[in-house]
């Protein structure tokens, strides 16, 4: 009897270590599979950042033999992009953009777009501020740029702006003049005036002007601190 029933034990005992050795075998071939396919995957990804840094190597290097060209951000220009707009204009344009600008980001997005039609009289419904962004907005990033701001003027000096736009209204009531004259007039005003005058010497007279009140202005100072010295010295003798 204590035979028999020993036997049943070893036998129970030897089933339970069968069937362990089956499922750890099976772990192991699971984690061996999970192993590889780690390995494949950084595989991939060094392959890929290999061949990337190995491109970006090769453009280094063919910069640096003359055979290819630096890439360059383009800068903006006003004076040179925006020629039909003398320098006072330009500068008048963005002394508008900036006192705007609450956010001093560079940009005028919608809520600041609509405190400016506000003050200038012709307050716009959301919708109609929407549009008006659009009509320059360039990069499509629902908000004006600078230069996008100067292209609201050069639209509608050009004519480009239907009479009911909001961006026309804008350009009218700003005290920029630009001298719109209207849908039709105003693009050949521009191509007379562009004839009459050129760019360099008109920029050149501008430059002058400019330095000329400067130099006034100096001058000025140094008249009002002369004075103050001689009232100065009088009220001290």
């Amino acid at each position: 009897m204590a035979s028999q029933e020993l036997a049943q034990k070893l036998q129970r005992r030897l089933q339970l270590e069968e069937s362990g050795a089956v499922v750890e075998g099976e772990a192991e071939a699971v984690k061996g599979a999970a192993a590889a396919e780690e390995v494949e995957d950084r595989s991939c990804l060094t392959a890929s950042a290999g061949a990337e840094l190995s491109a970006k190597l090769c453009r280094r290097q063919d910069i640096n033999e003359g055979a290819a060209q630096p890439r360059r951000a383009a800068v903006f220009n006003p004076y040179t992009e925006f020629k039909e707009f003398s320098r006072r204009q330009i500068k008048d344009m963005e002394r508008m953009f900036r006192l705007y600008d609450s956010g001093r980001d560079g940009y005028i997005d919608l809520m600041e777009l609509k405190l400016m039609m506000e003050k200038l009289g012709a307050p716009q419904t959301h919708l109609g501020l929407k549009n008006m962004i659009k009509e320059v907005d360039e990069d499509f990033d629902g908000k004006l740029s600078f230069r996008e701001f100067l292209l609201i003027f050069h639209k509608a000096a050009a004519g480009e702006l239907e009479e009911d736009s909001g961006l026309l209204t804008l350009a009218k009531l700003s005290e920029i003049d630009v001298s719109i004259e209207g849908v039709k007039g105003a693009k050949n005003f521009f191509e007379a005036k562009a004839q009459a005058l050129s760019s360099a010497s008109k920029f050149e007279a501008e430059i002058k002007a400019e330095q000329d009140e400067r130099k006034r202005e100096e001058e000025e100072r140094k008249h009002r601190r002369a004075a103050f010295r001689e009232l100065k010295s009088a009220f001290t003798q």
